[in-house]
């Protein structure tokens, strides 16, 4: 049986209720983040040790003994970005809604909830490489054991037409692996409904503001948490198949092995397309939830037009 871990659905709050706002309703854009392991941290910063290196051991002779050769941990200090999705509307433009000003401000809160989610999950992936959140974490594709080819745990699948490259990403969650940290003990502050003056195109104007602020980061507890399978293209034989995914399987010692496998639309694509072409009956394969019994996350935070790791 799978183990379960918290989630940011159960770690994650917000501090005002009447907004009638649940952390699940803003992740449904963000299938991933929704998906992972999840901790609070009291702060904005957070340090773990990191595995990089397995102590050795072995059998001795009676009477004799045995080099004595530690393990090498490295110690990780993760700095927490702060997630702002504040926004501000027109008073105008709130008290036209028939419904009324708390209608549509509820509705903006909404959409700049489930954006910034989005913006976290596509943090967490890309990184500071592909996001270009230069102020937020580092995510996957900033490690230096996943960004080039020559890594261990990078599978290359082949593709070389530039900027055509996606990623797919297996990944192992939980409380030694990858965990999505939430600051400020897990609170997303929705602050009091102000009125400020905005900058118009002529001039200037009165808006409710509604200040919200978050604190996350990512996690990767081991060198063994992700394995990355890069330079996905439409390349013939640089598509994704459940070859490349087994490849990318090896790669995770028995005893560790992934949780979650996620990859965009095109992946998904090329993988039930893969699957079609080896079908004996030639009937067409079903749309592909899991691999080997690990379930498929698929997101549109992973692009396909990625620069292609050298």
């Amino acid at each position: 049986m799978a183990d379960a871990y918290l989630t940011t659905s159960d770690v994650a709050v917000f501090n005002k209720v009447d907004m009638d706002l649940m952390v699940s309703d803003v992740l449904n854009d963000a299938p991933l983040l929704r998906a992972l392991a999840a901790r609070t941290v009291r702060g904005n910063s957070f340090v773990y040790s990191k595995e990089t290196v397995a102590p050795s051991v072995g059998f001795r002779a009676v009477n004799d003994g045995i080099e004595n050769t530690k393990g090498t941990r490295q110690k990780v200090t993760v700095s927490l970005g702060v997630l702002d999705a504040s926004f501000a509307v027109d008073i105008a433009a709130a008290q036209s809604d028939e419904r009324g000003e708390d209608h549509l401000m509820g509705v903006e809160a909404l959409a700049h909830l489930k954006q910034a989610m989005r913006e976290v999950e596509e943090q967490l992936l890309n990184g500071t490489v592909g996001n270009q959140a230069a102020d937020a974490f580092d995510g996957f594709a900033d490690q230096t054991n996943l960004d080039e080819l020559a890594d261990d745990q990078v599978v290359d699948a082949g593709g070389t037409a530039a900027n055509t490259g996606s990623s797919v990403y297996l990944i192992r969650a939980g409380e030694l692996d990858v965990q999505v940290l939430w600051g400020q003990s897990g609170e997303i502050n929705i602050g009091d409904r102000q009125i400020v003056e905005r900058d118009g195109a002529t001039g200037r104007f009165p808006a409710y503001y509604h200040p919200i602020l978050g604190w996350c980061g990512v996690k990767i507890g081991s060198v063994h948490s992700v394995v990355r399978i890069a330079n996905l293209t439409e390349d013939s034989g640089a598509t994704l198949d459940d070859d490349l995914i087994y490849d990318a399987l090896a790669v995770f010692p028995t005893s560790r092995q992934p949780t979650h496998i996620a990859m965009n639309r095109r992946s998904l694509k090329q993988l039930r397309k893969s699957r079609t072409a080896t079908n004996a009956t030639g009937t067409p394969a079903p749309r592909p939830t899991d691999v080997d019994g690990i379930p498929i996350v698929p997101t549109d935070s992973i692009s396909s037009t990625e620069a292609l790791l050298s």
